[in-house]
């Protein structure tokens, strides 16, 4: 096949080795996308997979490690100062399609500039994606370069992008402690703190779900014949349990027209405490207030000596070791049995 196997554009070299598959660009391998169809795919792939806070990271690390390493290849050639690798730049830049860069106010004492990008495939890119915000790539590429060239770290601040409306984007530079591994590390601990604040809504939500559930399933009121209702009291009882307790109760004692309220405690023989037994005499007596007994069940040789050992009398409570017994004694207050 003929083909043009070279040529000079703006005094930088262009090769092809179409045997070896090979583009060249100033002696280096090189390759050419498609920038608004082939790249724009890469950018998006990348923003999928990573989401777009860790894409815009990695593009901007991307860019200013790259930069330091096309910054190193200018500070290496002989008798070319700052200045003249700016202008070198600029055209080598634009000559590889990577947009017009101009640089301006270049203070190489101070180690500040301005950049000033028109057309530049980053760019070219966001307009493919509808973006309504510039990149970070090319800024953050040109804070390599003069970090290299400079010999100390330049960061960077957007003026205003292109797409913003612009008829070019402009960035300033200037020494900084600001690093692309601080970018990373910042954007790992908002990850973790996002995934933190994710796990916590989680645990509140479900802790709400489950404390729902115990208060709906916790100490029942079950009403067993006319007048006579049972609360059996399982397990633990704190100071907010046992206040859902007494509202739950008391509240519905009125309902079922109780006369008679059979406290059955066979469910605490592991738990029993003083606060349970001074929450029975505490409920008990209330119940009393609105006219309704309290009958206690289900207690046992420990629950007697946690009981005495509290100094609480219940003696003005009935007492049975049996649930079935309480009810019996319950009816036969009213003239009724069982048969």
């Amino acid at each position: 096949m003929n083909t043009q196997p070279s040529i000079n554009v703006g005094g930088l070299s262009f090769e092809w080795d179409l045997g070896n598959g090979k583009f060249l660009f100033e002696g280096q391998e090189s390759v050419l996308f498609w920038t608004s169809t082939a790249m724009r795919m890469f950018f998006d792939t990348i923003e999928e997979i990573a989401g777009k806070d860790a894409a815009g990271v990695v593009m901007e690390t991307t860019g200013y490690r790259q930069g330091v390493v096309v910054g190193h290849y200018f500070s290496e050639m002989e008798n070319v100062d700052i200045a003249q690798a700016a202008a070198l730049i600029t055209n080598t830049y634009a000559s590889a399609g990577w947009g017009l860069a101009e640089i301006y106010k270049l203070d190489v004492d101070n180690g500040t500039l301005e950049v000033h990008l028109k057309n530049s495939w980053e760019h070219n890119i966001n307009v493919a994606q509808h973006k309504k915000k510039g990149g970070s790539f090319l800024p953050a590429h040109y804070a390599g370069i003069f970090t290299k060239l400079f010999g100390t770290n330049i960061w960077y601040e957007v003026v205003h992008h292109q797409i913003d409306g612009f008829g070019e984007s402009i960035i300033r530079y200037f020494p900084s402690e600001e690093t692309v591994e601080e970018n990373i590390h910042r954007l790992a601990r908002a990850s973790e703190a996002r995934e933190i604040r994710q796990l916590e809504s989680l645990v509140e939500e479900k802790t709400v779900e489950l404390t729902t559930l115990i208060k709906e399933l916790s100490s029942p009121i079950i009403p067993v014949l006319e007048g006579i209702v049972v609360v059996p009291l399982l397990g633990t009882y704190d100071a907010e349990r046992s206040e859902e307790l007494m509202i739950k109760t008391l509240q519905n004692l009125p309902t079922y027209k109780a006369k008679y309220l059979v406290l059955d405690l066979t469910g605490l023989n592991n738990n029993f405490t003083q606060q349970a037994a001074a929450l029975i005499e505490k409920l008990g007596a209330t119940a009393g207030l609105i006219g309704t007994e309290t009958i206690l069940v289900g207690i046992s040789p420990k629950m007697s000596m946690v009981i005495g050992e509290s100094g609480i009398d219940i003696r003005k409570f009935n007492c049975f070791q049996t649930l079935q017994h309480g009810i019996h004694y319950a009816l036969a207050q009213n003239g009724r049995s069982i048969v």
